[in-house]
């Protein structure tokens, strides 16, 4: 299954600039997080919870920014 992330693209780009920033600030490496972005690894539940907290993501919120699947006629 595969998810879009753009809306948690541009809030990661709204609170900390850059990815790269973003994945500091998560403990991670740039790569670690683009290969979570781009649905190569998934976000354990734990890198949920604490990208959340660092983005102010409300409980609410999360399905729109971390389970909103790709539809097959968006896929590259």
């Amino acid at each position: 299954m595969f998810y879009e992330y753009s809306k948690l693209r541009g809030r990661i780009k709204e609170v900390f600039g850059t990815q790269e920033a973003f994945a500091a600030a998560m403990g991670m490496s740039s790569a670690a997080i683009s290969a979570r972005l781009n649905n190569v690894n998934n976000f354990s539940q734990a890198e949920i919870d604490l990208a959340c907290k660092m983005l102010s993501i409300l409980d609410g919120e999360i399905r729109s920014y971390f389970f909103c699947q790709l539809s097959s006629e968006n896929r590259n």
